[in-house]
């Protein structure tokens, strides 16, 4: 099976190559006017600053934390400095997918908006081409990191011998925790940078101003744009980096028990798969991604899950044919009889679990089905009851997906054990390349409405583009769904893994110190929540304040013969952003340090309470807000409720923008960002496992 190791970068190098080709014909469309491309450029330039601004900040932090790995772990003799490498590289790739992401999406934003000009198909290809080279980058940017790690640690050190083994997993354990770290800083700055901007932009236009969205005499419309690509690209981008990552390692590590002299039957088969598997769901996710497409007037939504469920389908296929081949067909070890018929099924189950939860997301938040048409019909009795109504969806939203990961996690490990529940969350993330390309998809369509709206085009190339800009909220919340589902199986697998290399058999709640973890743990994800929300609180209300003040001093401006200060409006968010993302993203690697030091067992029981309480927040808040953003776009497409028809700057409509602002940081800052929490502090302690065992 060594033969293996040196196939693996060669899927990676594939999906880089896929986003080149992509990326070149992108380049090759028609950008449409002058005024498009000025107003493209405005939302590039803000994007590239931003993020600019930020990876100088965290390469500081990246350094620091290298040379404290490099010097914590060098001279072990189960471990070696090499660990600050993997950490290096990880955090590198992550912030390189998401940058080359984000330059995609800029590229692509007003490309679409001219192909929006000639009909839905051609717009939504773009569109949909410029999400999938994110998507691309990043399972090619993990694959090739991952493979050439793994190849050069084993020309070190004997990959056979089980004691090398595991060395080379807990060096090479240093990348997920580069990605962890990139992943929360990048969703955390981004979502406050978007956020700030987005809440801003909507409230001192649409309700304190009454301007349209996206108005070129908003001040903050830029800032809101360049948002969507900070946050929603880049950020998420690094986001399922890590999730992608994490699930692969956690995998890796787990099957790394198995290679031992009491289990003859099995060597590096188990750990070699998670590679194969995630190489192999690369190729399929380039299949899918070929089958979406969608004529005038048909359902972007079906043509997006089209290719999503060929690729899911395809993989689900593969996969028994690669499990089967690889891995024996029985083995035992610790007294559980393990087959790779029993690994198949735990894939089956991911899977599933995945497609399920993506569905029952779709149901909370799409605009075809009854909660959000029910948040919409709310609005029309004012604020409150819409977002009484928008809390109690989010809430109802938790129920279902729990249910599907509990069974999910029984079934995984009824027929493999914890290598099962691994697997499972490696079987749901395993075309990452496609999910990611039709999430990223949405941010690309929002910025083609907004050039549209600037730009003065006809009523219909903005009608063609709010049709995919509506469908990319849903694939989003799925998009979330499926990265807060393979957090809570990655975050147990990280878990079972770090007993093992902490030396834990056993977790006692009984024990004072560990149910004191268990709550400190519970407690984690809210003050988490709560700096992030306060954080795009205050930066939006500084936007609202900015925007009043061009309005009033600014002579010409609300009659549009004056231009707005956009450079203002991009500076508040940036400076919020850079400064507020430091505390949470820190808080996440110190905590689990310094719990661990005190007690490895009040670690294990931190761990378990924050991914609890941390998997159900982030559901409520990713779908209470997704519903509230699409209860808004409902009424602004127009939409009769007891006989009365409401639209754009209708009382209801005021109601569904101040729901939809409450729900802004929920679905894209706090929300989405504590799966990268539960997994991160995951990583930490399982990279700290050896010095505290």
């Amino acid at each position: 099976m060594i033969w293996v190791i040196y196939i693996i970068p060669i899927f990676g190098l594939a999906a880089l190559i896929y986003s080149f080709v992509k990326n070149r014909w992108i380049s090759s469309q028609d950008p449409g006017s002058e005024r498009m491309i000025e107003i493209s450029n405005y939302i590039r330039e803000g994007a590239i600053a931003f993020l600019q601004t930020e990876y100088k900040i965290l390469t500081i932090f990246v350094i620091a934390v290298a040379i404290l790995l490099g010097f914590a772990n060098n001279g072990r003799a189960d471990s070696s400095w090499l660990i600050a490498l993997s950490f290096i590289v990880g955090a590198f790739c992550s912030a390189l997918a998401g940058y080359l992401g984000m330059m995609a999406a800029t590229k692509s934003n007003v490309r679409t908006t001219n192909a929006a000009r000639k009909g839905l198909g051609p717009a939504l290809q773009i569109a949909f081409s410029g999400g999938s080279i994110m998507g691309m980058n990043v399972v090619g940017l993990g694959i090739l990191g991952l493979g050439l790690l793994f190849l050069l640690y084993s020309n070190l050190w004997d990959v056979t011998n089980l004691f090398d083994l595991g060395k080379i997993i807990n060096v090479i354990s240093g990348f997920s925790l580069g990605a962890s770290s990139i992943a929360l800083f990048a969703r955390v700055g981004g979502g406050i940078y978007t956020k700030a901007a987005d809440v801003g932009a909507d409230l001192a236009g649409k309700v304190y101003e009454g301007i349209p969205e996206d108005d070129p005499r908003n001040p903050a419309v830029i800032a809101d744009n360049v948002g969507d690509n900070v946050g929603d690209v880049a950020g998420m981008g690094a986001d399922l980096f890590e999730s992608y990552v994490g699930a692969i390692i956690g995998t890796m590590v787990l099957g790394a028990v198995f290679a031992s002299p009491d289990v003859p039957e099995i060597g590096l088969e188990a750990v070699l798969l998670p590679l194969v598997l995630a190489g192999v769901g690369i190729i399929f996710s380039i299949i899918g991604a070929f089958f979406v497409k969608v004529k005038e007037g048909g359902n972007p939504q079906r043509a997006l899950n089209t290719g999503e469920f060929l690729a899911a389908g395809l993989m689900l296929i593969a996969s028994y044919f690669i499990i089967t081949n690889i891995l024996p067909t029985s083995w035992n070890f610790n007294g559980f009889n393990y087959s790779n018929i029993g690994v198949f099924y735990s894939t089956l189950i991911g899977l599933a679990a995945g497609v399920l939860i993506g569905m029952i997301t779709e149901y909370y938040t799409s605009t075809d089905n009854k909660p959000v048409f029910e948040i919409a019909s709310q609005s029309i009795t004012g604020v409150a009851t819409n977002i009484i109504a928008g809390l109690g969806v989010g809430m109802m939203s938790t129920a279902l997906p729990i249910i599907i990961i509990v069974i999910g996690i029984i079934g995984a490990y009824y027929f493999a054990n914890l290598y099962g529940i691994a697997i499972a969350a490696l079987g749901m993330l395993s075309t990452t390349g496609i999910q990611l390309a039709v999430d990223a998809y949405g941010p690309i369509s929002d910025n083609a409405g907004g050039i549209a709206e600037m730009s003065e085009l006809p009523k219909e190339v903005r009608q063609r583009t709010d049709k995919l800009d509506a469908v990319g909220n849903t694939t989003a919340a799925i998009g979330k769904g499926f990265a807060i589902g393979s957090a809570a199986l990655t975050a147990l697998a990280l878990f079972s893994a770090y007993m093992h290399q902490a030396q834990i058999k056993v977790i006692d709640i009984a024990q004072p110190i560990i149910m004191g973890g268990v709550f400190v743990g519970a407690m984690l994800p809210f003050l988490f929540s709560a700096i992030a929300m306060g954080a795009v609180g205050r930066a939006a209300k500084q936007m609202i304040i900015e925007v009043g003040r061009q309005f009033r001093e600014i002579g010409g401006l609300r009659e549009g013969t004056a231009k707005a200060e956009y450079s203002k409006c991009v500076e508040i968010s940036t400076r919020a952003a850079i400064k507020e993302m430091i505390t949470p993203g820190i808080m996440a690697i110190i905590i689990p340090v310094i719990v661990g030091f005190i007690s490895k067992e009040m670690l294990a029981g931190l761990l378990g309470g924050l991914t609890v309480s941390g998997v159900l927040l982030a559901i409520f808040q990713s779908n209470s807000g997704g519903a509230w953003d699409n209860a808004k776009k409902l009424i602004e497409g127009g939409i009769q409720i007891e006989g009365f028809n409401y639209v754009k700057g209708s009382d209801a409509h005021k109601a569904a923008v101040v729901g939809d602002t409450v729900g802004d940081p929920f679905k894209d800052t706090s929300g989405p960002s504590l799966n990268i929490l539960i997994k991160l502090m995951s990583v930490v302690s399982l990279v700290i496992a050896p010095l505290i065992k």
